[in-house]
């Protein structure tokens, strides 16, 4: 019992270290029971965060979206219970802030505008499904185009990482409000075109021949739809096509698989004489003209 005496005079002690403020009394007593009580609950609402993260990671009927969706509604919830958990403990009396409410109300509401839109935003992509965690999608502002992975849906962004390994953090709300192209939506097949211009003069049958060939035999292509290859134009260097393919892992790229294409065609008409077209001298001076001072 010494133990606990001594525990209870050293915060008789503390508690006289203070002022009073109406018929609150503020010291250093009050201070530290407020700090100990707040980071107890921190500690214990990420802990529960983390085994609702276990807790539904285990569910396997579920889907990556349907799962984060549960697992983010519980934390919500678990935070909302601790916040109320601890105003119950500190003894704080709300009625006591109706003076302020009004004005404190308004503040934090335009203060967290943003904020309340991007946590509404990214429970409305969970709930629809429209955007997963593993698609492959595109976001077009108006300015650029961001072309990329999610790998993570959280309360206030959407975490896009691209094929050169930089990590984009997009609000919520701008996915709900411009215009998204998601490449995983309802399958995993994209097309992938790649142009190719062969010489006049070319027997277009071999040469279509070749093209498909070359993209059969890449190894991303797939053979179910099957690789087409169309005649778009003719034009001063010669016959364009456009060879037409599928993937299903465009999370892998598409700059690689039109290279592999290429280099397969380059080969196979270098063994079956079909040429490429070859700009004059002129032509060259003119485009470079046309593109202007780099």
């Amino acid at each position: 019992m010494s133990f606990w005496n001594e525990l209870g005079q050293i915060g008789a002690t503390l508690d006289q270290i203070g002022f009073d403020v109406g018929k609150y009394r503020l010291s250093v007593y009050t201070t530290l029971s407020a700090l100990i009580v707040i980071a107890a609950l921190i500690v214990l609402a990420r802990f529960g965060s983390k085994l609702s993260r276990r807790f539904f990671a285990g569910i396997t009927r579920l889907d990556p979206g349907q799962r984060l969706l549960g697992e983010k509604l519980v934390s919500i919830a678990i935070w909302i219970v601790a916040f109320l958990f601890g105003i119950d403990i500190l003894g704080i009396d709300l009625t006591a802030l109706a003076v302020f409410s009004g004005a404190l109300g308004l503040a934090v509401g335009f203060g967290l505008q943003k904020t309340f839109g991007n946590l509404i935003a990214g429970i409305i992509l969970l709930m629809d499904r429209s955007i997963k965690p593993g698609d492959v999608i595109a976001v077009n502002d108006g300015v650029s185009n961001t072309v990329g992975q999610v790998k993570k849906i959280g309360l206030r962004a959407v975490s896009v990482t691209t094929r050169d390994k930089k990590e984009y953090l997009i609000p919520n709300e701008n996915l709900m409000i411009n215009q998204v192209e998601n490449w995983s939506y309802s399958s995993r097949e994209v097309r992938v075109r790649v142009p190719l211009t062969v010489a006049h003069g070319t027997d277009l049958d071999l040469a279509e021949a070749l093209m498909l060939q070359a993209a059969r035999e890449a190894a991303r292509v797939l053979a179910t739809p099957a690789p087409t290859a169309w005649i778009t134009e003719f034009t001063g260097l010669g016959a364009a096509f456009e060879i037409r393919i599928w993937i299903d892992d465009p999370e892998e790229g598409l700059a690689n698989v039109r290279s592999d294409v290429l280099k397969r065609c380059w080969k196979l008409f270098g063994e079956n004489a079909v040429a490429l077209p070859s700009a004059s001298l002129r032509e060259v001076r003119g485009t470079i003209e046309q593109r202007g001072p780099t």
